[in-house]
């Protein structure tokens, strides 16, 4: 019985960006403060993702403008997508795409700075850290255009048969050194655009964008989607040949940068300053199954698969008293959110059963419990709780760690817990080393569910306590659907998990498994698993784990083809997937370990092998010339060819199907949603919901734009 309570017993980290989510910045071209230099416009900007086979390719195009009788250097930053790797970097060069390759980070940056100095044409992206990424082009010739496109990958999941695609562009504000040193340009003066396709193997039943009301959401079918927005000025001259925004994004029309023409005016066509966030639902009560995707060339030699398991709705409810324990944040950075966050807890507090017991913990630059130990839940003790929190307001530095150790210290091991820690994640007094805090969750038996609230959120630290506690990390964007996320992760909490979860390949030797371990299933995820394979024909796949202490076997037959073209990118992913793991183990040892530098060694291997951008590789544009006269192979080169030819393909074909398990289901249970026991809301939601009522309602659950038949 004690371990079925301790499925459900959890820590639930909401992060909020530092310094409010009114004071959140956007993506965009940084200008060093107080300079006197001219300042470069984003004239265009321009995004094309594509949805399928169970993974998302994002085009980003943009168009940096230099207005001024000097060249000059343009650096554009935008917040890193969660789980998104960096396959492609061009640059147009006397009007010609030139694609770059990857190095490591410090040689990428040495060699981009040798070209800027000598006058010579340049691109460089990179990585800072988990924060952005940053495109540096130089130079940007006087009154002339500089053109560049940013591609990136990244799985797209379902979860509880809800989908969700976020292209953020909202910064957070975290990094305080740069914010003392850059102000951000926003804007896009001329012409901004966004396009995405869908196409899912299984039928969709609505699309959403909860904050852009003026979306375009086609349904082409049940199973092929489209959204769009767009917005021109009008103040600028087409290009001579009347081609169109959107047609030089998708390739199908590629301009010369060359001299500015026609008027630029103060109009301003976009503000890259809030989220775009893409939902869809899928339809009721489909199957549960196993997908595979795999890309093979040669029948001779090793492929690359993408498995996708939707487990069926085989996880109990679980109804019974438990206690809950707040950690709340009253550090400096939580100043315009406190109300809204006492307000949060008396709401939770009203919704406690019969039987629960709470507690309060607070911290600033300390921690202190401003209740007696565990507290009856009636009437008279909330309300006098809630004003004891109404009397003490933000203040001071964040010691993350004290406030979270004094909360874990007195939980009582014969009851089920919720822990809810609401905190900014900026932990900047006292104990702040990664390995501290997930030290501290692996020597306890508790739960860490967190949300990863905004873009700048240190996702690696809350990531990594996620992972060591055997719980889960949900991000949520100031433009997500609000009571979507809440009702997705109430039903993990109200249900048992499957822990210790394993997969089994027999039949067909399978190998290099990423992530190498997965840890918990909870109630509507999908498991998404990358591998190679050797040889072809059927395997026997055998997922095994433990629900509430008792061993889960599920069995199907899976079969990997001896060639697979359609799907190249898959190699990226898998390399990603495993780069994943290794920063994954050198956040936890930290870079100072003796592993560190093997750790380092690997990642930049393997992300040089495989054209990635990451925390230590960098992708470098030069001519065509000065790559030949450093004698560096253009293996990136090649594989977008590669990868490109494989998209047109895949554009001119039907929606096609992965699943693999249609003969032997891996499930006799429909795949969870909401319309099949979702559960009610929990007191921890309604913190996250009122910590967010300043939103007006028709941004949280306005309409999304026209819908076509």
């Amino acid at each position: 019985m004690k371990l079925l309570k301790l499925l459900i017993g959890g820590l639930v980290t909401l992060v909020f960006v530092l310094g409010g989510m009114q004071q959140a910045r956007a993506a965009g071209l940084l200008q060093p403060l107080n300079s006197s230099r001219p300042a470069l416009e984003l004239s265009e900007h321009h995004v094309s993702v594509t949805i399928e086979d169970g993974y998302a390719i994002t085009s980003v195009e943009q168009v940096f403008t230099n207005p001024n009788p000097q060249d000059l250097e343009a650096i554009y930053s935008f917040p890193v997508p969660a789980r998104a790797a960096v396959g492609e970097f061009t640059f147009w060069i006397d009007g010609q795409p030139v694609s770059g390759e990857v190095f490591e980070k410090a040689q990428a940056r040495s060699i981009y700075e040798e070209e800027r100095r000598a006058g010579r044409d340049a691109a460089l992206a990179e990585q800072d850290d988990y924060r952005s990424f940053d495109i540096a082009v130089s130079p940007v010739r006087a009154g002339q255009d500089a053109r560049v496109r940013l591609v990136y990958l990244q799985p797209v999941h379902a979860d509880t048969a809800i989908g969700r695609y976020v292209y953020p562009l909202e910064d957070g504000g975290v990094d305080e050194q740069r914010l003392a040193f850059w102000s951000y340009d926003d804007v896009v003066r001329e012409r901004f655009s966004f396009e995405l396709r869908f196409r899912s193997s299984w039928p969709v039943e609505e699309f959403r964008l909860p904050r852009h009301p003026q979306a375009l959401i086609e349904r082409i079918s049940d199973q092929e989607w489209r959204v769009s927005m767009a917005s021109d000025t009008g103040d600028a001259t087409v290009a001579e040949d009347g081609a169109t925004a959107m047609q030089r994004l998708n390739g199908e029309h590629h301009g010369q940068p060359g001299e500015l023409q026609g008027t630029r005016q103060a109009a301003l066509a976009h503000r890259l300053d809030q989220d775009i966030v893409v939902y869809w639902r899928q339809a009721e009560n489909l199957p549960a199954a196993v997908e595979l995707v795999h890309f093979r060339e040669d029948p001779s030699g090793m492929g690359t698969f993408m498995m996708t398991l939707t487990p069926g709705n085989e996880l109990a409810p679980i109804v019974e008293g438990r206690d809950w324990l707040f950690v709340l944040d009253l550090s400096g950075s939580m100043s315009g959110k406190y109300r809204s966050l006492v307000e949060g807890v008396r709401r939770g507090l009203d919704r406690l059963q019969g039987g629960d017991r709470f507690r309060i913990v607070l911290f600033n630059d300390r921690a202190w419990a401003l209740t007696p130990g565990w507290v009856p839940v009636d009437a008279a003790s909330v309300q006098h709780y809630t004003q004891a929190l109404e009397q003490v307001g933000p203040t001071s530095g964040t010691n993350l760690y004290a406030g979270l150790s004094l909360g874990l210290d007195d939980l009582d091991a014969d009851r089920s817990s919720a822990v809810v820690q609401v905190t900014d994640g900026v932990a900047n007094v006292g104990l702040t080393e990664r390995k501290d805090f997930l030290d501290l969750l692996a020597a306890k038996d508790v739960r860490l569910f967190t949300f990863v609230m905004g873009n700048s959120a240190n996702r690696p630290l809350l990531y990594g306590m996620a992972r060591v506690s055997n719980g889960f990390a949900m991000n949520v964007s100031n433009s997500d659907d609000i009571a979507g996320k809440l009702l997705e992760a109430t039903s993990k909490l109200t249900h048992e998990a499957m822990h210790d979860v394993s997969v089994e390949f027999d039949g067909v030797r399978v190998g290099d498994l990423a992530p190498e371990t997965i840890g918990s299933l909870y109630r509507g995820q999908q498991l998404i698993l990358f591998g190679h394979y050797w040889g072809a024909g059927e395997a026997d796949l055998t997922i095994r784990g433990k629900v509430s202490g008792r061993p889960v076997t599920w069995t199907t037959r899976v079969a990997f083809p001896e060639t697979a073209m359609a799907n190249p990118e898959l190699e990226r992913l898998w390399a990603f997937a495993l780069i994943d793991d290794l920063q994954a183990e050198l956040d936890y040892f930290g870079s100072a370990s003796e592993l560190a530098p093997d750790l380092e060694e690997a990642i930049v291997d393997v992300a040089v092998e495989y054209g990635l951008v990451t925390q230590h590789t960098s992708m470098l544009v030069l001519t065509e010339e000065r790559f030949a006269e450093l004698g560096i192979e253009r293996r990136n080169r090649d594989r977008l060819v590669r990868e490109a030819l494989a998209r047109q393909d895949r554009a001119s074909q039907g929606v096609r199907h992965h699943r693999v398990d249609g003969e032997q289901p891996i499930s006799s249970r429909p795949r969870a949603s909401h319309g099949n026991g979702g559960g009610a809301l929990n007191p921890w939601m309604l913190v996250l919901l009122a910590l967010l009522l300043w939103r007006p309602l028709s941004a949280r659950f306005g309409n999304v734009g026209v819908e076509r038949a």
